[in-house]
């Protein structure tokens, strides 16, 4: 098994966790990537045991404007800091995995700079799509090219070019070999050519180690990124919009379809769609604020950590933090935090409590990683399952009625359990187990 089966993860957009400039002034280095030293102790502390962080390289504004691969933004720090960070990761079992933003650029990068400058003359002429030198962009530049998300400040790669495949190629290998990392998410992985993809895992094969190639992708059939020649996983939005709608509408059988939709999907095989879960992130409004009642926190996480796939948490989301969208701007998603302002919280935010829990029962109990899945329960309001890998296995039920709920199920042949969250213990009558739960809350059981 490699070791992203095995991932918790957690989120961090540097540029805004570390209240970094949003215009890059491009002077000289600011060391604040050390700033990040001491969130790797609160990470490990919360049973997370990766890091995906990006972006992180040179752009001139919010980092998917790429103006260099292998310079570390300056608002940052540089390559050198980056480096100690994994280093200081990797020493405390924490792999780390980076934004590769490599389906489009900035405007000042170079290949961008040198057709500005030279035109049909340029070498580069052919590393963007669909340049037209007849055409004009919002810039003025005299010529046009495709752009992604109808920005022309993300100009998009061509990459039925070679050049461009083998330049990303290098890319990626520079990264392994200057900063140690362990693996790299691509961004706007579904509007990548599937060939392109291929290329960047075949790359990623001679890397290293099991290492890591995740795309986001937000809508579709999953197995078609997800395969020995592309992708290792992929973003799991499908399950991000039922984990909060499903909640608001008291209705389980949103998430429970989704579920088994993508388990069929991966040949009812945990290990057969690997999936990239997460409740909120830098691009979508923070989960606090999407949930109608705030006490389905609870149930939510719950399920989070315990479905098939690999669980994601954003940084501050652990403390509950708000944000939302203003106008379509992204900034009130990724905000500068102090970890010291939130020293509390492991021992006071039940939220925080909760999600450091369910880390460490997810690194104690292997079946929540690979273990088979079979739902047992399913009203509106509660939902059950069974994660069972070989002779162990864990019961796990959730209720998102504002009641207390009382049903009764299988004992599957056990006697008593031992409540991981409620730390109460279950006692089989025959062969049935009559459990309660509270209002907006839930369980994981374990045969004891």
């Amino acid at each position: 098994m490699a070791w992203y089966d095995e991932a918790i993860f957690y989120h961090i957009y540097p540029l805004g966790l570390l209240g970094a400039p949003f215009e890059n002034d491009h002077s000289k280095p600011v060391h604040r990537l050390i700033q990040l030293t001491p969130w790797i102790s609160h990470i490990k502390t919360l049973g997370c045991n990766a890091i995906y962080l990006g972006p992180l390289f040179q752009s001139g504004s919010h980092g998917y404007d790429t103006t260099d691969y292998k310079q570390v933004d300056s608002r940052l720090g540089t390559n050198k800091d980056l480096t100690d960070f994994v280093k200081n990761c990797h020493k405390e079992g924490i792999r780390v995995v980076l934004d590769g933003v490599f389906n489009h650029t900035g405007r000042d990068f170079f290949a961008l700079k040198d057709i500005r400058k030279h035109r049909e003359h340029s070498p580069y002429k052919d590393w963007y799509c669909n340049v037209n030198f007849s055409g004009n962009n919002s810039y003025q530049d005299g010529f046009s090219y495709e752009n992604w998300g109808g920005h022309d400040l993300l100009a998009k790669l061509n990459s039925w070019n070679p050049a461009v495949v083998d330049y990303i190629c290098q890319v990626m290998k520079f990264w392994v070999e200057e900063f140690d990392i362990d693996g790299i998410r691509l961004d706007a992985a579904d509007v990548m050519d599937f060939n392109y993809i291929r290329a960047l895992r075949s790359t990623a094969n001679t890397l290293k180690d099991d290492f890591w190639l995740m795309g986001e992708v937000i809508h579709g059939d999953y197995t078609r990124w997800v395969n020995p020649n592309m992708l290792h996983a992929v973003t799991n939005y499908a399950l991000h919009k039922a984990l909060y709608s499903g909640h608001n509408d008291h209705n389980y059988f949103e998430i429970a379809h989704n579920v088994k939709r993508l388990y069929d999907m991966g040949g009812q095989d945990p290990l057969g769609l690997r999936l990239y879960n997460f409740v909120d992130n830098h691009d979508v409004d923070r989960i606090i604020d999407k949930l109608h009642n705030k006490d389905h926190m609870i149930p939510l996480h719950i399920l989070l950590y315990t479905l098939p796939g690999i669980p994601s948490i954003y940084y501050g989301s652990e403390f509950a933090i708000h944000g939302r969208k203003e106008g379509g701007c992204d900034r009130p998603l990724r905000p500068a935090l102090k970890l010291e302002d939130f020293s509390k919280d492991l021992s006071k935010n039940p939220y925080t409590k909760l999600i450091a829990a369910l880390g460490k029962i997810r690194q104690d109990h292997s079946c929540l990683s690979y273990g088979k899945y079979e739902e047992i329960l399913l009203t509106n309001r509660q939902y059950g399952f069974i994660r069972r890998l070989d002779d162990s296995f864990v019961i796990i039920l959730v209720n998102n009625d504002e009641t207390e709920a009382h049903f009764t199920i299988s004992s599957y042949g056990c006697q008593t359990y031992q409540g991981l969250l409620s730390k109460q213990t279950y006692t089989s009558e025959g062969d049935q187990l009559r459990i309660t739960l509270n209002p907006c809350g839930g369980d994981i059981l374990l045969p004891s």
